[in-house]
């Protein structure tokens, strides 16, 4: 017998792992993020609940409203966290979809807790979503939840959608539970992927270990057709801009700029992550100060490092890489008082952060892949002088969109290494007429573009199902 829906008002049902909130002395508040700044709009127009861990163990998981919108938490214990996040979440299949960056770990032991957990989250959301309703399940950690949903609720519509890349058949085939996630994703009557390649990708592998059938857009499978489309994900292109514009921001610019001394600033910023491609873009850096000595007095690397899975495997030891690199660069270039690397593994809040991005002169985004990289989204639409280079890997799903900036393979030291020489001397006329092409697009596809096609298409895909299924049995 399937769970009876609750009775309400509320038209779609975000499922992802974490929770939009955050918790203070003052109680709970709506948290900052791509993810929650795309979909909170959306959700406070149609009214919505969103299903999710709240990044802690051991919590009672009673429902609860912040700002209008109901919040559904999903309790975890301190061995799934381990074993569902930290294990096969983030230690199987997030560098494995990397094009593994870092060896993924195959643990039996990892799959049957990430297996509970997805039955768990499609549980509670079968118990909240209501009669017809339009379910949102978000990101890797949730790849079986779109079957197990659809099992219990076969009266929603329900949209997938995948933050990271998808691999190749290549790499997606040491998986050994592939047909198992691969069902489970294919639940779904849409699924969104950052780029193209995601959905040649998918159609690939569910033709070669599934047998499935792809048309179009469609993938044909166990009787239910499930829509595949690119919807690239995308920032809130006005606000970043209208705070980079404030006369706060401006003037905490002008104090960033005074403590360089005048010194060109190149600017990374990431999640410490193996993904992000820190150690390439210093590797750069150091190569480029061996060739261009005069530099060394003339510009500044700044990279921000904000904490990421700090309790992963592997992620302390590339921690105390990185920083062993940047002082080993400031050993060897910098001058007294003057370091050429200033190196900070902290967090920001959104307005420092956006004075940065203003204050820098060449933006560094060189992941050895990404699926989409919003910073480099969000370094131009703080622009608004028009002006500023972005330097940017070409395996970001981001270069797809923003193919003015220089594009860089992060694995070719010596090409990285001309691109940041390039970008310090770019002339200013050709860093607008770049910069000026890259915010057109950027205001044209902001976050709530992505929004709103990713989630109508979720509902034009279930009717075109249905529909599908009607004229066959016909």
């Amino acid at each position: 017998m399937n769970p009876s829906p609750r009775t309400g008002q509320t038209s779609l049902t975000v499922v992802a792992n974490r929770l939009p909130v955050e918790q203070s002395d003052s109680g709970w508040s709506i948290s900052p993020g791509g993810l929650v700044a795309a979909v909170h709009p959306v959700l406070g127009e149609r009214g919505g609940t969103w299903v999710g861990w709240d990044g802690t163990s051991g919590r009672s998981a009673e429902a609860f409203e912040v700002d209008g919108l109901k919040i559904e938490p999903v309790g975890l214990t301190a061995a799934e966290v381990e074993e569902y996040y930290g294990g096969f979440s983030n230690g199987t299949l997030w560098p494995l979809y990397h094009d593994k960056v870092h060896p993924p770990q195959f643990h039996r032991h990892w799959w049957r807790p990430y297996q509970r957990v997805n039955r768990r989250f499609a549980r509670r959301t079968a118990e909240v979503a209501p009669e017809g309703g339009s379910v949102w399940v978000h990101d890797y950690q949730l790849s079986l939840v779109p079957a197990l949903l659809r099992h219990l609720r076969p009266d929603l519509r329900i949209g997938f959608f995948l933050h990271i890349p998808f691999p190749p058949p290549e790499l997606f085939a040491q998986i050994p539970w592939r047909r198992q996630l691969l069902t489970g994703m294919l639940g779904a009557d849409s699924i969104g992927f950052q780029t193209i390649f995601g959905v040649r990708n998918f159609k690939e592998v569910t033709r070669r270990y599934l047998g499935a059938r792809s048309r179009d857009q469609w993938i044909e499978f166990d009787g239910h057709r499930c829509a595949v489309e690119a919807f690239p994900i995308s920032i809130d292109t006005r606000e970043f801009s209208s705070t980079a514009r404030s006369s706060k921001t401006t003037k905490r610019v002008h104090e960033l700029r005074g403590q360089v001394d005048g010194r060109r600033i190149l600017l990374g910023v990431d999640r410490l992550d193996y993904t992000k491609g820190i150690q390439h873009r210093l590797r750069a850096f150091d190569a480029l100060l061996d060739r261009r000595p005069d530099l060394t007095e003339k510009v500044v690397f700044v990279q921000l490092a904000v904490p990421s899975r700090e309790n992963v495997d592997g992620y302390s030891e590339m921690r105390l890489e990185i920083e062993g690199l940047a002082g080993r660069i400031n050993g060897k270039h910098a001058r007294l008082g003057k370091s050429v690397v200033n190196y900070f593994y902290d967090s920001l809040e959104r307005p420092e952060l956006i004075a940065l991005y203003r204050a820098a002169d060449v933006m560094v985004v060189t992941p050895p892949r990404d699926g989409m990289n919003l910073v480099a989204k969000e370094f131009v639409a703080c622009r608004v002088k028009i002006d500023g280079v972005l330097v940017l890997s070409e395996f970001a799903g981001a270069a797809r969109e923003l193919d003015r900036a220089l594009l860089v393979n992060p694995f070719d030291i010596d090409g990285t290494t001309a691109a940041l020489e390039q970008a310090i001397e770019m002339p200013g006329e050709e860093q607008r007429a770049r910069m000026l092409i890259m915010r057109r697009h950027l205001f044209r596809h902001d976050v709530y573009r992505w929004a709103n096609r990713a989630i109508g298409a979720i509902d034009i895909n279930a009717n075109a199902d249905a529909n599908a299924e009607s004229n066959a049995g016909a």
